[in-house]
């Protein structure tokens, strides 16, 4: 079956802690460029926890568009096992 991505409002989005972790900001920088230059074209992916969605990829897309001052971001909502 194929997933289409859907809008997900960026303040409804938890990332966990060990992901936290391993933020590059030059990364974020880059990743920003391109989106202003051709949009989003990976979206991330999410899985749905009780009141909220729950990152699983896609850390730096996440951040990115959170420093291009955008409210929402394309995401396929997958089912993941708890980690």
């Amino acid at each position: 079956m194929l997933m289409k991505p859907v809008a997900v409002k960026l303040d409804e989005i938890y990332v966990p802690t060990r992901m936290r972790d391993t933020l590059d900001t030059k990364k974020v920088e880059t990743i920003a460029e391109s989106i202003l230059e051709v949009g989003q074209t990976t979206p991330i992916q999410v899985r749905r926890d009780a009141k909220r969605f729950v990152l699983v990829s896609g850390y730096h897309r996440l951040e990115a568009m959170r420093t291009l001052g955008e409210s929402a971001i394309q995401a396929l909502i997958v089912a993941a096992p708890r980690v």
